[in-house]
């Protein structure tokens, strides 16, 4: 017999950035044979250098997630290397950049999530809330990830609205129906598979489900339905490895919160995904892992400390007992949601021209009105019609901020993310720093060389160069 041919290998490139934690890690793929390089992005002006280093390394596969502060940067470097394969592709990363792109998503695809708005003119937000159904969910659609629910908001009234957006400067406005739920279910999937599922319950008496919060985690009897609309999702967005959070809703009705390919993951999770990225880079020299269904339900049993260590879980296929009649063929797998290989296609479908609008919108003339509930908006073709027309009109600034002082300076929320970001400085530090020198205090103490710092107590020379050197890395991840 012939020995089967071994088709040469792609070579891989792990995608790192600094000051962004890692996803992926070369013992990820293990048994690969051949060298696996790393290549870094640097964020300022790095774009260049970073496709210079591609090219060098002759990497042909880039694997790993983009932040979304990055991803427009990455559509660019993604063109300029027409023949290397970034897996996610930046088309499946879509979502991840901003509340926005999870929308549209949604829409294209006839998705179910709460009714949603977003409003790019401040007076359309002040109308809309003045007359809306109350209570409302109001969310920081572009910027840093979530966090346990720190940038989503409940509002009972306008009055409410307004001093919440009065306060948190968002930009744009994202507004979505309140729905009330008994929970949600995180969902993750490897080649549009369920690999793993649990329930996040919100405490008594509370909405937000996040453990972070105060909620309960349990993994057992998720409903089938729950997992159809997350392999439903995942296939819509074409990716490799994805995750959804889905509101379970007092009406019995499923919708979709939040999507992505940027999620947090034990290691075995990712040893799994590595798995299915060799098995599909290979075509078929290394084999397809096993993930039998609701294998959740057992792995949850053992202790989420020892999880957080386990490396290289594998399963053994199920054997059915044999039998002379029919009675057994419908059970002959247990599989009903098999791992798939994704297409890898070459032409973009959320190009930025058409689909940036965080970036491209225009403000319009005070009494110009155009529609802008994006249920409006259910193809391709309406959007990029209404983006053409708005591309035409003459913008004086921005809106992701050539002047950022135009639009904000920086929020409460803001100052205490980026202060309890830094090593030696926690929350009752972050709180003793607002209350001397106020939010505005802060904001300019950043700006400028840092002294103001020193009026607040126990503020030494050390902790404000932290500050500053910490700023510097923190504006330019997060456009400030």
């Amino acid at each position: 017999m012939k020995k089967a041919i071994q088709k040469s290998l792609p070579k891989i490139g792990l995608l790192y950035l600094d000051h962004v934690l890692r996803f992926f890690d070369k013992s990820n793929f293990k048994g690969w044979p051949d060298k696996i390089e790393t290549v870094i992005y640097h964020w300022r002006n790095d774009k260049q250098c970073f496709i210079n280093e591609v090219r060098r390394k002759k990497i042909e596969v880039i694997i790993g997630n983009v932040p979304a502060t990055a991803y427009e940067t990455f559509r660019e470097i993604s063109r300029a290397l027409p023949n290397v394969q970034f897996i996610p592709s930046l088309d499946a990363q879509f979502a991840n950049k901003s509340k926005e792109n999870v929308t549209q998503l949604c829409e294209k695809y006839n998705i179910p999530i709460p009714k949603t708005k977003i409003f790019y003119e401040p007076s359309e937000a002040s109308q809309f809330f003045k007359k809306t159904v109350y209570p409302k969910i109001i969310k920081k659609s572009y910027g840093p990830s979530n966090y346990g629910g720190y940038f989503v908001h409940k509002v009972d009234s306008n009055q409410e609205a307004t001093e919440l957006l009065n306060k948190k400067k968002y930009y744009p406005v994202y507004t979505q129906d309140f729905v009330p739920m008994a929970a949600d279910i995180r969902v993750m999937l490897i080649g549009h598979k369920p690999v793993c599922a649990f329930w996040r319950r919100p405490p008594e008496g509370e909405w937000l489900t996040n453990t972070s919060q105060g909620g309960s985690m349990d993994y057992m009897d998720v409903p089938q339905g729950v997992l159809d609309l997350a392999v439903k999702v995942s296939k819509a967005a074409n990716a490799e490895y994805w995750a959804c959070d889905i509101a379970v809703g007092n009406d019995g009705k499923y919708r979709i919160l939040e999507c992505a390919t940027a999620f947090a993951a034990f290691p075995y999770i990712r040893d799994w995904i590595g798995q299915y990225l060799m098995w599909k880079l290979s075509t078929g020299q290394f084999k397809q892992p096993y993930i039998p269904p609701y294998n959740w339900e057992e792995l949850c049993k053992i202790s989420a400390h020892v999880l957080r260590t386990m490396r290289y879980i594998t399963f053994g296929r199920k054997v059915y007992p044999s039998c002379d009649s029919g009675e057994m063929f419908t059970a002959l797998s247990d599989d009903d949601y098999p791992i798939i290989n994704t297409i890898d296609g070459k032409q973009e479908e959320w190009p930025s021209e058409v689909w940036n609008r965080q970036d491209n919108y225009c403000k319009r003339e005070p009494n110009r009105q155009v529609a802008t509930d994006t249920n409006r908006v259910n193809s391709s073709s309406a959007l990029t019609e209404s983006s053409a027309l708005l591309a035409n009109e003459e913008c004086d600034e921005s809106p992701l901020l050539k002047n950022i002082e135009s639009i904000l300076t920086m929020t409460v929320d803001d100052v205490e993310f980026f202060l309890m970001g830094i090593n030696g400085i926690g929350k009752k530090h972050t709180e003793l720093i607002i209350q001397t020198l106020s939010v505005e205090g802060v904001y300019n103490a950043l700006q400028g060389d840092g002294t103001h710092f020193y009026q607040v107590k126990n503020i030494k020379n050390k902790k404000v160069v932290s500050i500053m050197e910490a700023w510097q890395v923190f504006k330019l991840k997060f456009n400030y």
